[in-house]
């Protein structure tokens, strides 16, 4: 905690405190903006794996905040691709300290009611200022389209076995997980979170409702059994279950005066998960914005395009069938790299994403195709 004199009004009050909410609140603080954050549980430490193209994240952030780099992972569809780009994970607890330092005040409560301008706490309190940015994350919701997995953490040994010697892999959509054609599909991600751990983790991509935690470690341990591989019963274990789209009060409202950040403001890849990247990537452009009394939004024209056309995205994952998952995946794979990566973390370049769509449409099945039109011309209301 920080102990510094309150002001009458604070330039900046950042609500939430994961990811997004540091990253502002420090990137504000460094802008020399006052600025105070809240969150119920400041100290609490970030237990999650992060991860990231390299070329999405900012050069502010120091080096050493990664701590692996894999030079083109590999995929599995219906065959082994390679993907052309290099894959970071995060450092989280040295990810956490950065954005920990010098980011102004921060108070341990939790915001009841939030106005652009002001902040009621659960003790009665109010703080002022002149924007509040709400970070709070998509918030759990079943409505709300979600990313399940299960994981361990094994010696890269014993990861090199499961995953046939590959340095990393991306997603894995093999069934050898005691699946059947008609199960809801699930993936591997293997990745090394550091010199000596390596992450083996069965995802659900995206569900609604998703696939249960209990079900996907059945599944891991099913298709661990199956390479070979033991996990040791004292290994490490990581759980995971978020929305990956914002809770509709709380998206890209642009009747609102009301800041939002992160994943609450639609910065979440509705396709992946992938929120940090961007967050860390847009927080400069909101500190400027809010430094210099802009209206402190991200979603210029081509972003919203962009935001529009993954939706449909999510759409067509989420209709599907289990037996196409892996044949849409192939088709994305074969994709060029600038297409894959125009997709995957370019969130102004509405050109790419739509080659990148209009390449796996021409490329897909007939029944594939179908899917896409049924989903692109839905209007979906939840």
């Amino acid at each position: 905690m920080t102990a510094t004199p309150r002001p009458p009004i604070w330039d900046v009050a950042v609500v939430g405190l994961g990811p997004a909410g540091r990253a502002l609140a420090h990137r504000a603080s460094a802008l020399g903006s006052a600025v105070v954050s809240v969150d119920p549980l400041p100290r609490r430490s970030w237990t999650a794996t992060y991860a990231a193209w390299e070329g999405e994240l900012p050069d502010w952030l120091p080096r050493d905040a990664v701590a692996t780099r894999t030079d083109r992972p590999a995929a599995w569809t219906t065959r082994r691709h390679v993907i052309d780009r290099t894959y970071c994970v995060l450092n989280t607890s040295r990810l956490q300290s950065i954005l920990g330092d010098h980011c102004g005040t921060v108070i341990a409560g939790r915001a009841v009611a939030l106005s652009p301008t002001s902040v009621r706490l659960d003790d009665g309190s109010t703080l002022n200022a002149h924007v509040v940015v709400d970070a709070r994350g998509t918030g759990d919701s079943p409505d709300l389209a979600q990313q399940t997995a299960y994981g361990v953490v094994v010696d890269p040994g014993t990861a090199a076995h499961a995953l046939g010697g590959e340095a990393a892999v991306f997603m894995d959509w093999r069934r050898d997980n005691g699946t059947s054609p008609t199960d809801t599909p699930s993936f591997l991600y293997g990745v090394p979170l550091t010199r000596d751990r390596f992450l083996l983790e069965e995802t659900c991509l995206v569900g609604r409702p998703p696939l249960a935690i209990s079900e996907l470690a059945t599944r891991l341990h099913h298709r661990l059994r199956a390479r070979g591989t033991t996990v040791p019963s004292h290994s490490d274990v990581e759980r995971v279950r978020f929305a990956v789209e914002p809770p509709p009060q709380a998206g890209r409202s642009h009747s609102s005066d009301q800041v939002r950040f992160g994943a609450r403001d639609g910065l979440m890849h509705p396709g992946t998960g992938y929120s940090v990247a961007a967050s860390l990537q847009y927080a400069d452009a909101l500190a400027r914005d809010l430094r210099d009394g802009s209206n402190g939004r991200l979603w210029p024209w081509k972003a919203r395009t962009v935001a529009s056309l993954r939706s449909v995205g999510l759409r067509v994952l989420l209709d599907l069938g289990p037996e196409q998952v892996p044949e849409f995946f192939e088709h994305f794979f074969d994709l060029p790299p600038r297409l894959q990566a125009a997709y995957l973390s370019e969130r102004s370049n509405p050109r790419g994403t739509l080659s990148a769509m209009g390449r796996m449409f021409l490329a897909s099945s007939g029944d594939i195709r179908g899917v896409i039109l049924r989903s692109t011309l839905r209007r979906e209301v939840r």
